[in-house]
């Protein structure tokens, strides 16, 4: 297994964020409208990894600055996007690895907090980000004012 950092608009990124748009229209009826641009996950904004298994991508996550605090971030926050894993890959520890890698890079980026929006029609998303630390907290972004919506965030830095 190899998690390497790759473009967004990378023809593996393309194909798994599609994946992951069919996973959402099947949970919720619609995909993410979140704007997302390339450059968002170019260092030091962001960065996006994917999981590769003999060549074939099985995961991916990325992280991209944020700190537009009229939508509820603080500044120093890193939120994840598009955390998937496909569905003949799931029960491998590849989301805690692509999780545990975006984490590190963010932390070295300087980010002081990782944030997330995730849904409740995704129960495994929400046990995965509360058994690695991930606690819900005031809503931000764009999913804000949806009932269905959780934001979550974890501490990047401890306090001395």
């Amino acid at each position: 297994m190899e998690i390497r950092p790759v473009p967004y608009d990378h023809p593996d990124a393309v194909t798994l964020d599609e994946l992951v748009q069919q996973e959402y229209v099947r949970r919720y009826g619609d995909g993410d409208i979140t704007p997302l641009d390339p450059e968002m996950f170019t260092p030091p904004h962001g960065t996006y990894l994917i999981a590769y298994d003999g060549g074939r991508p099985l995961a991916t996550g990325g992280w991209r600055r944020q700190e537009d605090t009229a939508e509820g971030y603080a500044v120093g926050d890193a939120e994840i996007k598009r955390m998937f894993v496909v569905p003949e890959a799931r029960g491998r520890g590849l989301a805690r690895r692509i999780l545990a890698a975006l984490e590190a890079d963010a932390r070295a980026a300087g980010r002081s907090r990782m944030v997330l929006e995730t849904g409740i029609k995704q129960p495994e998303a929400l046990e995965l980000y509360a058994s690695c630390g991930y606690v819900p907290v005031e809503k931000f972004g764009l999913y804000r004012t949806y009932d269905d919506s959780r934001c979550m965030a974890k501490p990047l830095v401890t306090e001395d």
